[in-house]
């Protein structure tokens, strides 16, 4: 049977338009009772990855959080939303900040909800998560189209990092720090905690040097649910300009057969696929995808490296790059920051952390004298 995959526009974020927009890609795939249990507890998920407005686009916006949690409340579910945000040091102990700006904590209070922490954890294989997934019946997700330095996409799989306990993410960009490793990594977590239905935001999505301030919004007007979130990273690379097993973690959990990457394994129901793609997304500096022949590539990545750098100018000193590297290849000497390349690993967890969009791309010699 196909793995069904709806597609729906909604050309900005007025929260009526996005409500009848969440319900109509909801209800092209079956209904929300068709994948929730009426009167069940649900833990709803965003991508709260830093603490920035909504208007910043590097957040799930509020009115789609908003529309899942009323369509969650018409069948009387108990609704708990959280998330633990993919950054470290302040803005991690600092949760009510990211809930504050992120405009979480306005709509757990006037939608009358529980807002939760991720602070408590149970060990499942090589990584924590939060225990919210035990309190649960069930779990939604909600992914906020964007692209990503270290993994090209984030999106559905990708959005699952954030169940992770907080200071162990920086354990696991440690250890599994090659792109290949990480992915796998990331499809360990979606295997371990499926959600029952993931709805992304690609209202505004980002493209570049994804997914925090460096990044560039791009209006795409579209909202995307589907229970099987390989088939949805596959759409949304294919919505993306690329193919699906250019995603590392979308191959890998289709050769785990936990979802389709095959386009003509996938229902698109609502808006044609055709319709929906856009021009090309503009790719982190760091991928080399669709910038070299595919036979060459293998070959590239190897000889071809990407670093961390600091535009001083645009440091605040925050030191929030400082508490995040993995490697502690980071540190302050004369009030300016100075990397280790020695210990970098070239995560870009740095720059996913940076609030002033400070954190910028180092190429190596190879790759500026090909173009890349």
């Amino acid at each position: 049977m196909n793995s069904q995959v709806s597609i729906v526009k909604c050309k900005n974020y007025e929260p009526a338009l996005v409500l009848q927009a969440t319900k109509q890609a909801i209800e092209l795939i079956g209904g929300i009772s068709g994948f929730i249990r009426p009167k069940s507890k649900v833990l709803v998920k965003p991508n709260l990855l830093v603490a920035k407005e909504p208007e910043f686009g590097i957040t799930t916006h509020p009115e789609v959080v908003r529309s899942v949690i009323k369509i969650l409340k018409e069948i009387d579910c108990s609704v708990y939303l959280g998330d633990g945000p993919s950054v470290w040091g302040n803005q991690a102990e600092n949760i009510d900040e990211v809930y504050e700006k992120t405009g979480m904590k306005l709509i757990a209070r006037q939608e009358d909800i529980e807002l939760v922490r991720f602070d408590k954890r149970r060990w499942r294989g090589k990584f924590p998560l939060t225990t919210w997934l035990d309190s649960c019946d069930y779990f939604v997700s909600i992914p906020k189209l964007k692209t990503h330095d270290l993994t090209i996409l984030t999106g559905a799989v990708k959005n699952l990092f954030g169940l992770v306990s907080g200071t162990y993410k920086t354990e696991l960009h440690k250890r599994y720090f090659a792109k290949e490793d990480f992915a796998k990594i990331l499809v360990d977590i979606y295997a371990e905690a499926k959600p029952a239905l993931s709805v992304v935001d690609g209202i505004v999505a980002m493209e570049g040097d994804g997914p925090g301030t460096s990044g560039k919004l791009r209006n795409l007007s579209l909202l995307l649910a589907g229970a099987d979130g390989v088939a949805l990273d596959s759409i949304l690379a294919l919505i993306m300009g690329l193919e699906s097993d250019d995603i590392l973690s979308t191959k890998e959990a289709a050769k785990r057969r936990l979802g389709q990457a095959d386009i003509n394994s996938i229902s698109v129901l609502g808006e044609r696929l055709e319709d929906a793609k856009a021009e090309p997304f503009l790719l982190p500096t760091t991928s080399i995808k669709k910038k070299l022949p595919r036979p060459v590539i293998e070959l590239a990545k190897k000889l071809i490296k990407y670093y961390p750098r600091v535009e001083q100018d645009n440091c605040t000193r925050c030191a929030a790059c400082i508490e995040i590297c993995p490697n502690k290849a980071i540190s302050m000497n004369n009030n300016r920051i100075v990397f280790d390349y020695s210990k970098c690993i070239a995560c870009f967890c740095c720059q996913e952390a940076c609030l002033s969009s400070a954190i910028k791309v180092k190429k190596s010699l190879l790759a500026k004298m090909v173009g890349l």
